[in-house]
């Protein structure tokens, strides 16, 4: 069993709902990255996404855009990230996540990516502008090696479609929570609950819910149906306002404790 399925046992035993906090790595450099990573495991957060830097992040809204592109300007690549995670790993046993678009990881060759991912200890990755038929050798490769390809679905996602997905998404299945791009919404899209409702009902994988999520309130209402909850424009918004690397890790790590302290509570009916 691997660091995701483990953390979600856990979870389950103790009738807690996931927090899975976003960053993009090496906004504003990978020193505070790493902080903050520490500090969001310290805070309260179960599972983290690694945002890898794109030019053309096509599903992001205007937060984790801007975050890309203090990213890319600081010289982040790929195996900048990869070395990142090997450090982490050698200090902290959360699970961590890779998510990031296609490009980057096809320069580089799947083959060397998915051993790369494995060796210093990346647990999952999410490619949003890879489906499971393009990315078949991807992702059969990186679930061979131990790196769980999580996919996505969303409330346009047909019966036939999420049930595929549902059982061959390994760690969890990434529910978006509305149409279009990233960015903190007040509402959910209609269908959300039905959705995810739905998708847990198909097999033994955990659904997690992100997009548009950016309050405890939210991240409470969505905790009453998922098993998971992923929170990423609200946490870069919070990096972006900060004066240093201090406020950084300081803002985000308060941020963590609020949004995971109802998800303790909650039991999903």
């Amino acid at each position: 069993m691997g660091r995701i399925a483990e953390r979600f046992a856990l979870l389950d035993e103790r009738g807690e709902t996931a927090l899975i906090p976003f960053i993009t790595v090496g906004d504003p450099d990978i020193e505070t990255s790493e902080a903050l990573v520490l500090s969001m495991a310290e805070a309260g957060a179960d599972l983290i996404e690694l945002g890898i830097p794109f030019s053309d992040p096509i599903a992001e809204g205007p937060t984790i855009q801007r975050s890309s592109e203090r990213s890319l300007a600081g010289g982040t690549s790929l195996n900048a990230i990869l070395e990142l995670v090997s450090r982490l790993r050698a200090k902290v046993e959360i699970p961590l996540i890779l998510m990031g678009y296609a490009n980057p990881i096809f320069a580089m060759g799947f083959e060397r990516f998915a051993k790369l991912a494995s060796e210093v200890g990346v647990d999952g990755i999410i490619i949003p502008d890879l489906p499971p038929e393009e990315g078949e050798e991807l992702f059969a490769r990186c679930n061979e090696l131990g790196v769980d390809g999580i996919l996505l679905a969303a409330p346009t996602t047909t019966d036939e479609r999420l049930t595929k997905l549902a059982s061959e998404s390994r760690g969890f299945l990434y529910y978006v929570s509305l149409t279009g791009v990233t960015g903190a919404r007040s509402e959910l899209a209609a269908g959300v609950e039905e959705g995810v409702r739905a998708a847990r009902g198909l097999g033994n994988i955990p659904v997690c819910v992100g997009f548009g999520i950016s309050t405890p309130e939210q991240a409470t209402k969505v905790a009453q149906f998922a098993d998971g909850v992923v929170v990423g424009s609200a946490v870069v918004d919070r990096i972006e306002a900060s004066t240093s690397r201090e406020d950084a890790v300081d803002s985000v790590a308060k941020f963590i404790a609020e949004l995971k302290a109802p998800l303790r509570e909650i039991r999903r009916s």
